[in-house]
């Protein structure tokens, strides 16, 4: 039986690298259901608000969302707004306009107003998170853009919402959501309330020698054994270029390696290096029931060119692949085994695992990995299994081969190390 001092150790272990034990953890599923809580929440906001996206729209819904913000800065909280520069770059003059004479701080990370920024190095690297949090008591982190579901910015107005998810978390694993956007906020911000960031990175409570380990290098994997602490254990992952690199992809990886009876992950863009393609390939192997839902309503072609390069590979192994046709697809979620479950803002392609800046949340749970599961199951029932004859031949080898010149030269230009 293991003793107290030997559970600790293994508990704070598993703090160290990630997992918080005693979260709450509630899926969302689109902005039908994530937006209405969100702005629930920052109504009851009594200090601070802290939201951090890619996309933020000027459409009615995402303006409603800007007006539940700025109600809060007027009674007194603080509020801190960051997006991306490329990917709300279309309606950053509304959002200036809506915040102008307001205490909402509104930051761009990485502005795109100047023809000149785009030789900038490190342009391609893009703030891709999606998170928020409130009071640190509430953090909702995922894949869903402050967008109406209803609307894609390339295709325009669509019938049916967009397949997304992201999380409502409660507990301690706030504290590093928290963290995390305070950072990208603050880096944003070009130094103004910078202390904020700074903060993140003393080592109060660390020795000085593991804090200088954790800044530099950093946990690029989730510990093998988790203690089951109730009601949720759960891990904040992130993808930067400094500390976690390749945190996600290792999170991914690991938990298709250690797979047993099944492997579903959904994921718009797929084009999965090296690591996740043989992990893939094994689990298959060994009869685990791997299935892929990926687009079949593409919004971006070379999107869908890239992961039918990877069809005939994965078909061999018996790995099941489906697209999702009803409408756009953009949710990043898997499960594994029924209790090993992520959703979160990054893909499965170079552009996620080795440029953007991401954030996932892996849960080990059963409960939510089945509400999940459920989720994925309806969408694979509405789905197209793509047939065991696709990607093959010449054609198919020339495909396969543009795709990974193509990729090669994206890595190198982006400036990603390593392989893939």
């Amino acid at each position: 039986m293991m003793g107290l001092g030997a559970l600790r150790r293994r508990r704070q272990r598993a703090a160290d690298t990630g997992f918080v034990g005693g979260n709450e953890v509630e899926l969302l599923r689109g902005g039908d259901q994530l937006f209405p809580r969100m702005e629930a929440a920052i109504r009851q906001a009594r200090n601070e608000v802290w939201l951090a996206t890619y996309i933020f729209h000027d459409d009615a819904t995402a303006m409603a969302l800007a007006d539940t913000l700025l109600a809060a800065d007027r009674r007194g909280v603080r509020v801190r707004l960051v997006v991306d520069g490329f990917g709300s770059n279309g309606s950053l003059a509304s959002l200036r306009q809506r915040f102008a004479g307001s205490g909402v701080a509104f930051a761009v990370f990485r502005p795109m107003d100047r023809w000149w920024r785009w030789f900038q190095r490190g342009q391609l690297r893009r703030l891709h998170q999606k998170l928020c949090v409130v009071d640190n008591e509430h953090a909702f982190v995922g894949g869903i853009n402050v967008i109406d579901d209803r609307i894609d910015l390339r295709h325009g107005a669509a019938d049916l919402p967009r397949l997304d998810f992201a999380v409502h978390v409660s507990g301690g694993l706030v504290d590093e959501v928290a963290q995390s956007v305070r950072s990208i906020w603050s880096r944003a911000w070009l130094g103004r309330d910078f202390d904020d960031a700074l903060l993140d990175y003393v080592p109060l409570r660390r020795r000085f020698g593991l804090w200088l380990t954790q800044l530099w290098r950093g946990p690029q994997r989730l510990p093998e054994a988790v203690p089951r602490l109730a009601p949720v254990c759960a891990a904040f992952v992130l993808r930067d270029n400094l500390r976690r690199r390749r945190t996600i992809e290792h999170a991914y990886a690991d938990a298709i390696r250690n797979a047993r009876r099944s492997v579903d992950i959904v994921c718009p863009y797929f084009y999965p290096g090296q690591r996740i393609r043989q992990a893939l390939r094994s689990a298959a192997d060994r009869g685990v029931r791997v299935r892929l839902l990926l687009q079949g309503k593409l919004d971006y072609q070379l999107a869908g060119w890239a992961a039918e390069a990877l069809y005939a590979d994965l078909l061999r192994h018996g790995v099941e692949i489906y697209e999702y046709t009803p409408a756009f697809l953009h949710a990043k979620v898997a499960v594994v085994d029924g209790h090993w479950a992520t959703v979160g803002s990054s893909n499965i392609d170079p552009l996620s695992l080795l440029v953007n800046l991401e954030a996932n949340v892996v849960v080990l749970d059963s409960d939510f990995a089945a509400r999940l599961s459920g989720e994925i199951e309806a969408a694979l029932q509405a789905s197209s299994r793509v047939g065991e004859r696709a990607g093959k031949g010449l054609r198919a080898m020339l495909h396969r081969a543009v795709v990974v010149w193509f990729a090669y030269v994206f890595l190198r230009i982006a400036g990603a190390a390593g392989r893939y």
